[in-house]
C-alpha cells in the first residue's frame, strides 16, 4: 500500500519540476495581457520627469510586479475547492458581504482598463487613417463601434482561444517592439537631461512627486491581474498541490521578459524625444507609438508603429475582458444567489458582453483622457486588490499564514499604498 502511495506522490510531483507547452502558453499569455495600452503610455508619463525617475522605476519594476502578482495567485490557489475563481475564494475567506464588496471592486479595477483600451484603439486607428493614409477622419462613433465589435467577436470564441491568440500574437509583437526600440537608438539624445529646465527645476520634492504619479501608471503598465485568476484555476487543475510552485516559476519567467523588454522600450522612446515632445503626446491623448509615427519623418516607423500599437491594445483588451467578465458575472451570481436564483454561464456571458459593448463604445466615442483614467481609476483600484488585498489575506486567512513574515510583503504593501495615495494628489491637483 505504501509503495502505491509513494508512486502516486512521485507521479503527482514529477510534472511540476518539468516545463510543459501549456506553461509556455500561459507565460506568453500573462505577458501578452500586461503589454498593451499601459506600456504604450508609460514612456510619456515616466519620461516627462527626466532620467532619474526612469532609472528608479527600472530598479523597482521587477520586485514590485512579481511579488504582487504572486501574492494574488497564491490567494486564488488558497481556496479549498479546485475551480474556484477569485470571486468565490474571496467569499470563502471573508464571508458573503465582503465577497460582494471585493467582487465589485475587482470588477471596477478591471472594467476601466477595458474602457481605456476602447479609447486607445479608436485613437490609434483614427490617427493612422488621418496621418498615414491621409484620409478624412471617419465619424468617431462608427469607427469605435466597428473596432469594439471586432474585439467582441474574438471574445465569442472562448477563454482558451483568447489565451492562445495572445500567446501567438506576442511573438511578432515583442520582435516588432524591440526592433523599433533598437531602430530609435540613432535618435537618442541628451534632451531628457534638460527636463529639469522645462519642469522648473528637478528638486528632490519634484522628483518624489514625479515618481509618486508615475507609480500608478507603472502598476497599470505591468498589470495582468485580470488573467491571474483564470491562470491559477487552470494550473491547479493541471498540477494539483504543486500548482503554487509552478505558478511562481511561470510568473517569474514572464516578469523577467516583461521588465527587460518594457524598460528597454521605455528608455529608448524617452531618449529619442524631448520633454516638450512627451508633453505634446500627453496633450494629444495618443500612445507613444502613434506619436513616434507622426514625429519622425520615416515611412517605416510611420507605418509600423500604429500597427504594433493596434495589436498590443487588441490582445490586452482580450486578456482584461476575461477578468472584467469574471467580475461582472460574479456580481450577477451573488445577486441572484441572494434571491435563491441561478443563471447559466452562457446567459451571464451574453449579458456581460452586451453591457461591455455598449459602455466601451460610449466611452470610446466620448474620448476622455487616457492617462487621466489610468492615474485616477485604473492604477489606484488595481493597487488595492493586487497589492493590498492578498497581503491582508496573508495575515487573516489560515491557509495563507505560511507566506507571512517576508520582507517582500512589506514592499508590496508600501507600493500599494503609494499607488493608492497618488489618486488623492491627482484629484487635488
Amino acid at each position: 500500500m505504501n509503495s502505491i502511495t509513494d508512486s502516486a506522490s512521485v507521479l503527482e510531483a514529477s510534472p511540476v519540476s518539468g516545463w510543459r507547452r501549456s506553461d509556455t502558453m500561459w507565460m506568453l499569455g500573462l505577458y501578452g495581457t500586461a503589454i498593451g495600452a499601459g506600456v504604450l503610455f508609460l514612456p510619456i508619463n515616466a519620461g516627462i520627469g527626466g532620467l532619474v525617475p526612469l532609472i528608479i522605476m527600472a530598479v523597482i519594476a521587477y520586485p514590485m510586479t512579481f511579488f504582487a502578482h504572486r501574492g494574488l495567485c497564491r490567494f486564488v490557489l488558497s481556496g479549498k475547492n479546485g475551480g474556484e475563481d477569485i470571486t468565490e475564494v474571496v467569499e470563502e475567506h471573508f464571508g458573503v458581504g465582503a465577497g460582494k464588496l471585493i467582487t465589485l471592486l475587482y470588477f471596477f479595477a478591471i472594467y476601466p482598463i477595458c474602457l481605456v483600451y476602447g479609447v486607445a484603439i479608436t485613437n490609434t486607428v483614427n490617427s493612422f487613417i488621418t496621418h498615414q493614409l491621409h484620409l478624412p477622419a471617419p465619424p468617431r462613433a462608427i469607427l469605435s463601434l466597428i473596432l469594439i465589435l471586432g474585439l467582441m467577436t474574438i471574445v465569442r470564441f472562448g477563454k482558451e482561444m483568447i489565451v492562445r491568440a495572445m500567446s501567438i500574437l506576442v511573438f511578432p509583437f515583442v520582435a516588432a517592439l524591440m526592433l523599433l526600440a533598437l531602430y530609435l537608438i540613432p535618435n537618442w539624445s541628451t534632451a531628457i537631461l534638460d527636463s529639469a529646465t522645462v519642469a522648473g527645476g528637478m528638486t528632490g520634492n519634484s522628483l518624489m512627486v514625479t515618481l509618486w504619479l508615475a507609480i500608478p501608471v507603472m502598476v497599470f503598465s505591468f498589470n495582468h491581474s485580470p488573467i491571474i485568476s483564470s491562470f491559477a484555476v487552470a494550473k491547479r487543475e493541471e498540477y494539483g498541490v504543486g500548482a503554487e510552485k509552478k505558478c511562481s516559476r511561470i510568473l517569474a519567467c514572464s516578469h523577467v521578459m516583461m521588465v527587460a523588454t518594457v524598460m528597454f522600450f521605455v528608455f529608448s522612446c524617452a531618449l529619442s524625444l524631448s520633454t516638450a515632445d512627451l508633453m505634446e503626446a500627453k496633450a494629444q491623448n495618443i500612445s507613444i507609438l502613434s506619436y513616434l509615427a507622426n514625429h519622425f519623418n520615416n515611412p517605416l516607423i510611420a507605418w509600423m508603429a500604429p500597427i504594433i500599437a493596434t495589436v498590443a491594445i487588441s490582445k490586452s483588451f482580450l486578456g482584461h475582458y476575461l477578468g472584467a467578465r469574471e467580475g461582472f458575472n460574479g456580481m450577477i451570481i451573488k445577486s441572484l444567489r441572494g434571491r435563491g436564483k441561478t443563471a447559466s454561464e452562457a446567459s451571464l456571458n451574453r449579458i456581460t458582453g452586451i453591457f461591455m459593448l455598449l459602455t466601451t463604445w460610449l466611452v470610446a466615442t466620448l474620448n476622455p483622457s487616457i492617462l487621466g483614467m489610468i492615474e485616477t481609476l485604473g492604477g489606484p483600484v488595481i493597487a488595492m486588490l493586487l497589492f493590498l488585498m492578498p497581503m491582508y489575506a496573508i495575515q487573516k486567512v489560515p491557509a495563507m499564514k505560511k507566506y507571512s513574515g517576508g520582507v517582500s510583503n512589506l514592499f508590496v504593501v508600501l507600493m500599494g499604498l503609494v499607488a493608492m495615495s497618488a489618486i488623492i494628489y491627482s484629484l487635488m491637483g
